[in-house]
């Protein structure tokens, strides 16, 4: 039933972004959705990842990165793979996928690399398993944002600015050094929460930090 509904919300979601598309182009070049400019779509697993959501991201038709396994689980379930990640993919892609071998990298440098080398700017990345540490050397080079275990993660620099609603929790990933933050309340060491709803402001001396906060 889910890979059904999945299914149909995709098809869906394909035709709306072909229109919207071309009223944008209508309005402004400005507002031109041209190809890489989307954020690529990695997912690495989807244990109780929720399948509205997924939905969500499949919108705007993005390239779909998937290892085998989990591109086997996408195929079952009727989502469009372009690209299969791993060294064996078998005889259950779509005739038209792409694969690529992952050359001694895990899945996720292998993914990365490759989203680097073709000029994509950024990247959503569904994951089962989670080690902030595998990110760190490729966020200077393409955007990343996280979904695990139903939070966002994903790396700022100082003077990152966001309107958040009251009571919405982030979390520091990484120690901020002379940390400077507006509409934050410190609850922990590394959790703060939103005074009220408006734009949070967050300064810092490090190149970068990784915050997390709810998926909504």
């Amino acid at each position: 039933m889910r890979g059904d509904w999945v299914s149909k919300s995709y098809r869906i979601f394909r035709y709306r972004s072909k229109w919207q598309r071309q009223i944008n182009s209508k309005v402004s070049s400005h507002h031109i959705v041209r190809e890489k400019q989307e954020p690529a779509l990695l997912i690495l697993g989807l244990d109780s990842f929720d399948q509205e959501l997924l939905g969500q991201l499949l919108e705007w038709s993005p390239t779909v990165i998937a290892d085998a396994p989990i591109a086997e689980q996408l195929n079952a379930m009727g989502i469009k793979v372009d690209r299969v990640l791993g060294n064996d993919v078998g005889d259950v892609m779509q005739s038209d996928v792409t694969y690529i071998s992952v050359h001694g990298h895990t899945p996720l440098e292998a993914a990365l690399i490759l989203l680097i080398g073709e000029n994509y700017s950024a990247v959503n990345v569904i994951a089962d398993d989670f080690d902030l540490n595998d990110y760190i050397p490729f966020v200077s080079q393409i955007n990343l944002v996280i979904l695990h275990q139903n939070k966002k993660v994903y790396a700022v620099t100082s003077g990152f600015t966001k309107w958040l609603p009251a009571g919405e929790e982030l979390t520091f990933l990484t120690q901020a050094t002379d940390l400077i933050s507006t509409g934050l309340s410190q609850q922990q060491n590394n959790k703060f929460t939103t005074t009220a709803d408006g734009v949070i402001k967050l300064e810092f001396s490090n190149p970068f930090i990784f915050i997390a906060e709810a998926i909504s």
